[in-house]
């Protein structure tokens, strides 16, 4: 008695895996937040959510794009703060608020570095800060100036404080300054020779806040 056939297993051929543009942000974010933004390309997204590059494009139209989603919304997890009505307290509050979110998402310094690409929900920052500017009595060009100027220490304050925290997370690496600073020097370099021994304990103590008055107080003191 022959055998029944078995009846074979009827191969589908399935549509390939569907992505969501939130899948594809939080990779980015993830790969951001781990190795840096230069990390980030189409391929490696695409490959990491289990689609091809083209899958991705049916998203984001280019790595940019795909920065720049990364960067929406992000502001508006953080409730705005109640600003004071003197302009000049305004704009070291939204100041001092700037400061204060990028350091709970130090990732997103790396995509702002880019220069274009920021999160739009974060604009009202930098107009308050000009409008307030301008409500002290600096010209709209000044104003724009002045942000600048905030956003320089900000930003620089945050990439040193990153620095830090990396080289905290290597204690074996050898430390330079200012321990090369040494009472030889002390001709040429007065001041750094005399405080090199208390150079880390004083720059422990500084303070954001404090120094970004002292910034606004000189800028607002160009009007007239």
């Amino acid at each position: 008695m022959e055998n029944a056939p078995v009846a074979e297993k009827r191969r589908t051929v399935g549509r390939p895996p569907r992505i969501a543009a939130d899948q594809i942000v939080d990779v980015a974010r993830r790969i951001i937040r781990e190795e840096g933004v230069e990390a980030v390309s189409m391929r490696r997204v695409a490959k990491e959510v289990g689609a091809t590059p083209m899958a991705l494009y049916h998203h984001v139209r280019d790595k940019d794009e795909l920065l720049l989603l990364t960067l929406r919304g992000m502001a508006a997890t953080f409730p705005r703060p109640a600003l004071p009505d003197d302009p000049r307290d305004r704009v070291l509050a939204t100041s001092v608020h700037m400061h204060a979110i990028l350091s709970e998402v130090d990732w997103v310094i790396d995509v702002l570095s880019l220069g274009d690409l920021t999160d739009k929900g974060a604009l009202w920052m930098p107009e308050e800060i000009i409008d307030s500017a301008v409500a002290c009595g600096l010209t709209p060009e000044q104003a724009i100036h002045a942000y600048r100027t905030i956003w320089y220490v900000v930003y620089g304050a945050l990439v040193f404080r990153r620095a830090e925290a990396r080289r905290a997370a290597d204690p074996g690496r050898r430390r330079f300054f200012p321990t090369f600073v040494t009472e030889e020097d002390a001709t040429e370099l007065p001041r750094l020779a005399a405080l090199s021994d208390r150079w880390e304990e004083v720059t422990a103590q500084y303070d954001v806040a404090g120094q970004l008055a002292a910034v606004v107080d000189g800028l607002l003191g160009q009007r007239g």
